[in-house]
């Protein structure tokens, strides 16, 4: 009777395929992972974990949680345009006083992620617990770790898990690796978690020249990804910056890995295969598209700004990509492009111009140049106050919230006059 059971289940049992690798490996081998997102992109990213392959099993305001094996965490690392950080969960229990969690966090498998004489840098947050002191908290982690890997040291590195201002600089102290590990105690319970991505995912490589308040390469892609932009129609960017909304258009277009050009934590790992990670470099190499099928244009009228985008774009290995030109918005005649198209930008606001009717007469002349162009053309933006979103006179959607160094922004797209759901107002 015990055999047919284990045949019916194996019957039963869902087949690997090739394109998840969230189930490469027996469900009770495999830890969970999590995509740590910005404040409403948790959704988007679920999405673009299936397309990369990888299964998501359960979705949060604050990521994705998917099975960790290391070939989906590597994956997502290197694939994710929206993901902010990747994590994989080591232990979580519950401690109402310092000896449980001392004597649990001696249970924790640091090993999978420490090697002997490496540093654990903690970040530590404690919200609605009885232990609510975040460095006695660290303390007894620490003692954790210093007593089940030989040599290892730990000390305090930040403050909040969900926080993208913590300090990426940690793997390249001293000599030996710095392995960053983050707590987060809720309502007595502990989750402990160690970071694969190492700097924060946004930090592709390329954009070394920025402009004024610039857009977080994980926002400018969430920007083109939530606004529905279709990659075979022209985009143009008409106040581009640093050529960020371009650059990551670009690499979307082409289908060009975010990660390819920088390493991750996890690679560092002790008993990490180092095959697995030339592996999914090689088939995210592949799956490239040679050329885009539809002009992308980046503009400004700051000749720094031009600068700026041209060595951003060749860095990221897409300036052959782009249509990079020196003009003003009012200058900017979209139908010379074609009778359809789409306007992404990051227009100025309130931090980036201290003149509130020049900023006003500028996103009314934004508005008037996509109006111009006819029906066909869309147009989609960063919109951090309504009454500037009206300056437009064109109807739009809200289609994500989020927030930039601290202050809530929203992403529109224009959309048809007969169309009233979801309007900005």
């Amino acid at each position: 009777m015990a055999s047919r059971s284990r045949a019916d289940a194996s019957r039963r049992a869902p087949r690997d395929t090739p394109r998840d690798v969230a189930r490469e490996a027996p469900r009770e081998t495999v830890r969970e992972a999590f995509a740590i997102a910005a404040p409403g992109l948790a959704p988007l990213i679920a999405r673009e974990l299936d397309a990369l392959g990888v299964t998501p099993l359960r979705v949060e305001p604050a990521g994705v949680a998917f099975a960790g094996t290391p070939e989906a965490i590597f994956r997502v690392n290197c694939g994710s345009r929206l993901a902010s950080r990747v994590v994989l969960r080591l232990a979580e229990f519950e401690a109402r006083d310092f000896a449980t969690l001392e004597k649990q966090a001696r249970r924790v498998p640091w090993p999978l992620v420490l090697a002997p004489g490496e540093t654990a840098a903690l970040s530590v947050t404690c919200r609605k617990s009885r232990l609510y002191h975040s460095d006695a908290v660290a303390e007894r982690v620490a003692r954790g770790i210093e007593r089940s890997v030989a040599g290892a040291r730990a000390e305090v590195a930040s403050a909040d898990e969900a926080e993208d201002d913590v300090p990426d600089d940690l793997h390249a102290r001293g000599t030996a690796r710095t392995q960053r590990i983050l707590v987060r105690f809720d309502r007595d319970r502990c989750t402990v978690s160690a970071d694969a991505s190492g700097a924060l995912l946004h930090r592709r490589g390329w954009r070394l020249d920025t402009g004024k308040a610039p857009l977080r390469e994980t926002l400018a892609a969430a920007l083109l990804v939530a606004s529905g932009w279709p990659a075979d129609v022209p985009l143009v960017d008409p106040m581009c910056g640093a050529g960020t909304i371009a650059i990551e258009a670009a690499l979307l277009a082409r289908n060009i890995a975010p990660g390819l050009a920088r390493d991750f934590a996890c690679e560092a790992w002790p008993g990490a295969d180092r095959a697995i990670a030339h592996a999914e470099r090689e088939r995210a190499r592949a799956l490239v598209r040679p050329s885009l099928s539809a002009p992308i244009v980046a503009a400004d009228r700051d000749a720094g700004a031009i600068v700026a985008t041209t060595t951003n774009a060749e860095r990221a290995g897409v300036l052959g990509d782009l249509t990079i030109v020196h003009r003003s918005l009012s200058h900017t005649d979209l139908g010379s492009l074609g009778a359809r198209g789409w306007v992404v930008t990051n227009p100025p606001y309130g931090i980036r111009t201290g003149d509130p009717a020049t900023l006003a007469a500028l996103w009314g002349r934004l508005g008037a140049v996509v109006r111009a162009a006819g029906p066909a053309w869309a147009l989609a933006a960063v919109v951090p106050d309504p009454a500037l979103a009206r300056e437009l006179r064109l109807p739009l959607d809200r289609v994500l919230s989020t927030t930039t160094g601290g202050r809530a922004i929203t992403f529109v797209r224009s959309r048809s006059p007969r169309v009233s759901s979801g309007s900005v107002s």
